[in-house]
């Protein structure tokens, strides 16, 4: 037909749609392009935009659809698909609540669908509360997405419990279908599972994410944005640990087609991470790159500049991690106050904590915070810088003072942060010797709650200090001990396990011992002493040795060792070997003794006054040069090895 008449409009649209159900898109807009004159935008608008949305040209089919005359059903489905992708949450809700409310026909179920995906992604990234659109949760589509509007409002057991009914869901509406097979559902379940896990990582449980994450890797997705999701979060998992995993991961989120899978904030998110991971590698320069990159794109982020100066510090360049920093809190006050935070982390990892102080007091937003003012007052308290710590003390309680006045209309009522400021203030004075100080705290806050004992005793206790007269005065606003009713269970009390002293439990007393009782020193039984035993070879005929308790040196018959030659001719060597003087010793040399060989076990006797030890005793001399030939031997005959 085109052959015949190439202006054919009825022909060029067949062509077109023929063109856009074989998924040649760039081939149909090129028709389209070609044939502006006859294709004028209100004939061929829809596919024209389509065809833009399908090659990821989302402004340009937005343009497309705005610009056509009449806005029809198709452009509608269209230009609510176009929002969700450029984000436009609150268009696109309002964009499919007019399409659900003005058509009745067979996709309203897709509508609702998508009507809840917008409602969950403002719930995920704008966290802007959902509201109730009282959809059925007959599919399992519909319950993912309730479950992942759950999740952005932080309710994450009830999101587990919505994606387990989706779980159920799916597989009873897929295995209906007979050409479905188990595969293709467990394809279909990745992405409920994958969220599944997500919570669980969430919820600390990290083992149980990282399994279930590895699954629906080996399950082999088509779908690129889940795979790279998944992959970024096992490296959240793995950190700065398993590195060498993580750097496989990292291929998953730089597949083809990634970035049209996923939101902005994912996908910041993906190069947040690679930067981390680049500095965890030691890959400075990439690192550097990466972050920078990151920061021309977003330049009132805080991560990129963090990134950078945690870079920095690894190279041990503090200086001008500080500089970096700083640099970047006077280019954006708004977030200065996370950014002086890290610079006095850097100043106290340095040493310097003066100047960490400083830095800390000078953001206004946060320096009256009770938290604040205790770290301040802890970091003064180590360097001994008292009249500073008092200063902040005194700084934070003036603050709270004028915003309570300003409050209340010249009133002066004191909150409960004040009150217990002003307490601390005090303590902190008594505790470093300012008293006079420490007992005006004390009094502004008597003045406060007459009634309050515990403050009138710490009041007491600081005049005591400083003038006894006062304190005598005051004392008598104490209440008396007639008046103070202490229930206390002393019994109780001594028997509690924190108790130091526990009387004992008397037991009951018979008649006999209550007469011993009574008479508890008349009678005494004598202990029977027990009979000592003699040695083994105790002969009772012979006179032991009266000297025999004293030690050897001090008994009268002791003449020292003997020393001289003597000692050379005690045996060396291994057991049975022979020396030049130990022939004398030799039994087998004498007429009275055959050469005959010892008994096994058996044991030649030595007299009594020999100084000679027996051989089993002696310290072999030569056992060690004899162990190295033996070693050297074995070695020479142990060529092979094991």
């Amino acid at each position: 037909v085109l052959q015949i008449s190439k202006d054919d409009v009825t022909a060029l649209q067949c062509k077109v749609v023929c063109l856009i159900q074989n998924g040649n898109f760039k081939e149909a807009l090129s028709v389209i392009n070609t044939h502006t004159k006859v294709l004028t935008s209100d004939v061929i608008a829809f596919e024209k935009a389509y065809c833009e949305y399908r090659l990821n040209r989302i402004e340009n089919a937005l343009k497309t659809i705005q610009s056509a005359s009449q806005q029809t059903d198709k452009l509608k489905e269209l230009y609510g698909q176009v929002l969700y992708r450029l984000e436009r949450y609150d268009d696109c809700l309002a964009a499919y609540r007019d399409l659900i409310r003005n058509s009745q026909d067979e996709y309203e179920e897709e509508r609702k669908t998508n009507l809840s995906a917008v409602v969950a992604a403002q719930s995920t990234w704008e966290k802007v509360m959902p509201e109730d659109l009282g959809l059925r949760e007959a599919t399992y589509e519909l319950c993912y997405n309730s479950a992942c509007a759950l999740i952005g409002q932080g309710k994450l057991n009830e999101a587990m419990k919505k994606l387990q009914k989706a779980e159920e869901l799916c597989r009873q509406s897929l295995s209906e279908d007979s050409d479905v097979t188990e595969e293709d559902i467990e394809g279909e379940l990745a992405i409920i599972h994958g969220q599944m896990a997500y919570i669980m990582q969430l919820q600390g449980r990290t083992e149980d994410a990282l399994q279930l994450y590895n699954q629906i890797i080996k399950l082999k997705p088509t779908d690129v944005g889940l795979l790279a999701v998944i992959a970024n979060n096992i490296i959240t998992i793995n950190k700065d640990q398993n590195v060498f995993d993580s750097k496989k991961k990292v291929k998953l989120t730089n597949a083809e087609g990634v970035e049209h899978k996923l939101s902005k904030k994912q996908l910041q998110a993906i190069e947040f991470n690679k930067a981390l991971l680049a500095m965890y590698t030691n890959q400075a320069d990439q690192c550097r790159k990466l972050s920078a990159s990151l920061q021309s794109q977003s330049p009132e982020h805080l991560l990129p500049v963090l990134i950078q100066a945690a870079q920095l510090c690894r190279e041990k360049q503090h200086a001008k991690a500080v500089a970096l920093l700083q640099d970047f809190a006077d280019q954006h006050p708004a977030n200065a106050a996370e950014i002086k935070l890290t610079m006095a982390q850097l100043k106290i990892a340095q040493g310097s904590v003066t100047k960490a102080c400083m830095i800390l007091r000078s953001i206004e937003e946060l320096q009256h915070k009770p938290g604040m003012v205790s770290a301040l007052v802890t970091m003064y308290s180590h360097e001994e810088d008292i009249d500073s710590a008092i200063e902040v003390f005194t700084q934070a309680i003036q603050w709270y003072q004028q915003f309570q006045a300003s409050q209340t209309r010249g009133a002066n009522p004191k909150s409960p942060v004040h009150l217990s400021l002003i307490r601390e203030a005090a303590n902190f004075k008594l505790k470093h010797g300012r008293k006079k100080e420490a007992v005006s705290d004390l009094e502004e806050l008597w003045k406060q709650n007459p009634k309050d004992v515990h403050t009138l005793a710490q009041l007491i206790s600081a005049y005591s200090l400083v003038d006894p007269e006062k304190a005598k005065v005051l004392s008598k606003h104490l209440p008396s001990s007639d008046t103070m009713s202490l229930k206390v269970d002393v019994d109780a009390l001594e028997n509690s396990h924190g108790a130091t002293y526990v009387r004992k439990k008397a037991g009951k007393l018979t008649g006999d011992n209550q007469q011993k009782e009574q008479g508890q020193g008349d009678v005494k039984k004598k202990k029977k002493k027990k009979k000592g035993k003699l040695p083994k070879n105790y002969d009772p005929k012979v006179t032991p040795d009266p000297e025999r308790w004293l030690p050897m040196r001090e008994r009268s018959y002791y003449r020292g060792r003997k020393k001289g030659k003597k000692k050379d001719q005690v045996g060396k060597g291994t057991q049975g070997s022979t020396t030049a003087g130990s022939s004398e010793l030799d039994a087998s040399r004498t007429a009275s003794s055959p050469p005959t060989s010892p008994r096994p076990g058996s044991v030649a006797a030595v007299s009594a006054t020999s100084n000679v030890i027996p051989p089993r005793h002696q310290k072999p001399a030569g056992a060690p040069a004899t162990k190295k030939k033996q070693q050297q031997k074995k070695k020479k005959g142990a060529k092979g090895g094991w």
